[in-house]
Parts: structure tokens; C-alpha cells; sequence
């Protein structure tokens, strides 16, 4: 296929935090607010004069300073962004608004009030505390936790305009976002897709990590560029597959799965557009914080709910994509040391295996992709395995 013209442009993108958008959109006065977790609504940070920017730390090899505060046995994530802060990379932001999802999360983001890591004088950390279930009690407790400790400090501290005509504005941004990003990845449910899983992937992350004004007008020519591209003559993988798990938010992990034959169709982890980039809908009765938190609370699908609905849920999503996007197999990851993810997978690949009847493949890894020996091999094995089902069945 013809390379997409702004590909190479949103691969530099990610190759820091402080990207040249977010370094333009910082020098014209917005306020730049980093997160690090689905909890904390992407959508409350894009009012307007501010922009969000999802946390990540590309690039990143040693954690040797972060594990000094947070020893080797937290997820390489959490170690990782602390790291990266500790050498200065997120000195543009002016806040962090992090939220209690476990253990680790929250010791990192406790540590950039402790290490005063971010050299920025109006910097500040605030950590939500998150339900552990999504019923009405625990959406009006999740409201509180947003309206105290995300809107009133914005307005407080940044004077940020958090009337109901500016959370009907910061909706409509996402979902103009939403809109264009669905429509990109759609395009994979074709039997011969014109986009592959690693673009989409670069498109996704850079949705997140830059200010949403100045990467829309890209990411529409982008999507205009889609509708009239020729894919190639002959579907170019051995097999389709559905990630699901926990962070990936680097798109060399997806390369490496589609260089072992597997196209990556559907994309169901932390920083992936499923949930993500949803439409958000204002009920009748609703104000719009009001629809902001029910919403991103209802499309949560973070193993740290336990309930019985919200497992059904997140298996029932993970199934619906499989089918939606026509994945032979599902490869089920998780970030090493992370607690729920771990728990997740186990659970997750006895229900594919022997009640819906799904292929899988479980892994678990670092957050820097590395050595890759080992997970080559387990991909290209899983590939195999989907090759002689397909035989089989024929």
C-alpha cells in the first residue's frame, strides 16, 4: 500500500512527551494536563484552554533511578514514567491528575509530589480515589471524587471556564476525535484491510498525547486519505488477532506481532480506542459532568472492578470484537507485576479456551520492548496454531 503522507509525522510525534504540539500548544497560553489512567476522564481535561496529555515515556531502556523509590517489583510502567519526570521530561505540564487504580500507579504518582520531579512552579498532583463498582451509589461517589478534585482545582487554580456550556464544548471535542478515530479503525473489519494495526495504533496514541486542536486537522486528512486508498492486491497476514491487556502504548509491539504474520484488528488494552473513543451521549435530565462521569465509568472495562457485571462485561466486549473485526485469535498480555491484569488473563483465557471456544495466546512483558526473541517465538507459534485450525476446519 502507499505510505499514508502524515505516518512518519505522527511516529515523531511519539517519540517524546513534549512533542512540538504540545510544545506549540504551551506557548500560546494552554494549560498542559498530564493523566495517566482511563479513570480520569480525557474529556474533563480538554476544557476549554486546556489540553490533555496522556502519560508515556517512549524510549525508555533504565528505570534504575525510579526503582531506587519504587523497587523492581512494581510494573515497569509506573517505574517508567517516573523516570522519565525524574529526568525532566513532563516539565511542561501544570498538573497531574492521577487516580488510585492500584497499588503501583499510586505510589508513582505520589512520588511527583514527593520528588518535586516536574520543574514547573504551578505544577501540581492530585489522586482520585476510584469505585470499585459502576452502580448508581458509586457513580455519585465517582462524581464527587471528579467535581472536588479534577473541575474545582482547574477552575480554582487556572481560572478554567467549568460552566455547563464548557463541558457541552470539551464533549464535543471528543467526540469530533472519537468520530474520525472509529472511522480510521473501521476500516480494519474489512476481509482486506487498507490500514494496518500498526498505523492505527500510531494514530490512536497520537490522539492522546497531543493537543486535540492541532492533531485533528491531520488525523481528518488522514482519514480522507483512507477512503481512497487501494489495499493491497492480496491480504498480506497469515492470520487476524484482537489484543487485549493492559498498557501498550508503544506501537513497535504491534510491528512485532503483525512482522510474525498476525494483523492486529482490534485493539482492546490501556491507550486502545476500545474504550476510548466512544461517543459520549447527554441523557435527558443530565448535565454534561453529569454524562462525562456516567460515561466513563459505564465504558471502564478495568479489571479492578470485580463484580460479576463487569467481568460478563469486559468478556462480553472482548467477544463482541473477535466477531466484529473477524480475529481468528485473541493474545491476551499483561505489563510484568501488574496485580489485576495478571488476574485478568487467567480468568479471561479459561472463559475463551473452554467456554467460548476462542484461540489465545497469554503473554506478559516488559513496558520497553527489549529482547523480543521469546516473544517472536510465542507469536509466531500462536500464528501456526490459527493456520492449522483454519486447515482443519477446511
Amino acid at each position: 500500500m502507499k505510505d499514508l503522507k502524515h505516518l512518519i509525522y505522527f511516529e515523531n510525534l511519539l517519540q517524546e512527551a513534549n512533542n512540538e504540539l504540545v510544545q506549540q500548544a504551551v506557548k500560546e497560553g494552554k494549560w498542559a494536563l498530564g493523566y495517566n489512567c482511563f479513570y480520569i476522564p480525557e474529556t474533563l481535561l480538554n476544557l476549554p484552554g486546556c489540553f490533555s496529555s496522556r502519560l508515556r515515556a517512549p524510549n525508555c531502556v533504565s528505570t534504575d533511578v525510579a526503582t531506587y523509590y519504587l523497587t523492581n517489583h512494581n510494573c515497569p510502567y509506573t517505574r517508567s514514567i517516573l523516570e522519565r519526570a525524574i529526568e525532566g521530561g513532563y516539565n511542561y505540564l501544570n498538573a497531574l491528575f492521577g487516580a488510585e487504580a492500584c497499588s503501583a500507579m499510586d505510589r508513582m504518582e505520589e512520588h511527583f509530589d514527593l520528588l518535586h520531579p516536574v520543574k514547573n512552579d504551578k505544577f501540581y498532583t492530585i489522586i482520585i480515589d476510584t469505585p470499585l463498582k459502576s452502580d448508581e451509589n458509586n457513580l455519585k461517589y465517582y462524581e464527587a471524587e471528579l467535581r472536588d478534585k479534577v473541575v474545582q482545582p482547574l477552575h480554582d487554580q487556572f481560572g478554567v471556564d467549568t460552566s455547563e456550556e464548557a463541558m457541552r464544548e470539551a464533549i464535543k471535542d471528543h467526540n469530533d476525535i472519537s468520530r474520525i478515530i472509529t472511522k480510521i479503525g473501521d476500516y480494519r473489519k474489512a476481509a482486506n484491510p487498507r490500514i494496518t494495526g500498526y498505523e492505527f495504533h500510531v494514530i490512536q496514541l497520537v490522539s492522546e498525547v497531543c493537543p486535540h486542536y492541532l492533531i485533528k486537522p491531520y488525523l481528518e486528512e488522514t482519514l480522507e486519505e483512507l477512503k481512497s486508498r487501494k489495499p493491497e492486491k492480496k491480504f498480506p497476514f497469515r492470520a487476524r488477532v484482537e489484543v487485549y491487556g493492559s498498557e501498550v502504548d508503544d506501537p513497535e509491539f504491534t510491528k512485532l506481532i503483525e512482522s510474525c504474520g498476525a494483523m492486529v484488528v482490534a485493539d482492546r488494552y490501556c491507550f486502545g480506542s476500545k474504550p476510548g473513543r466512544e461517543q459520549i451521549e447527554i441523557r435527558d435530565g443530565e448535565t454534561a459532568f453529569e454524562a462525562i462521569c456516567r460515561h466513563y465509568l459505564e465504558t471502564s472495562l478495568c479489571p479492578r472492578f470485580m463484580s460479576g457485571d463487569k467481568i460478563e462485561q469486559r468478556t462480553e466486549v472482548m467477544r463482541e470484537l473477535a466477531e466484529e473485526y473477524k480475529a481468528d485469535g485473541i493474545i491476551l498480555q499483561n505489563m510484568k507485576f501488574c496485580e489485576f491484569w495478571s488476574y485478568e488473563k487467567v480468568l479471561q483465557n479459561y472463559i475463551l479456551l473452554n467456554e467460548l471456544h476462542i484461540p489465545c495466546c497469554t503473554i506478559e512483558k516488559e513496558y520497553a520492548i527489549g529482547s523480543i526473541g521469546q516473544l517472536r517465538t510465542r507469536f509466531q507459534a500462536f500464528v501456526e496454531s490459527l493456520e492449522i485450525k483454519k486447515i482443519n476446519q477446511q
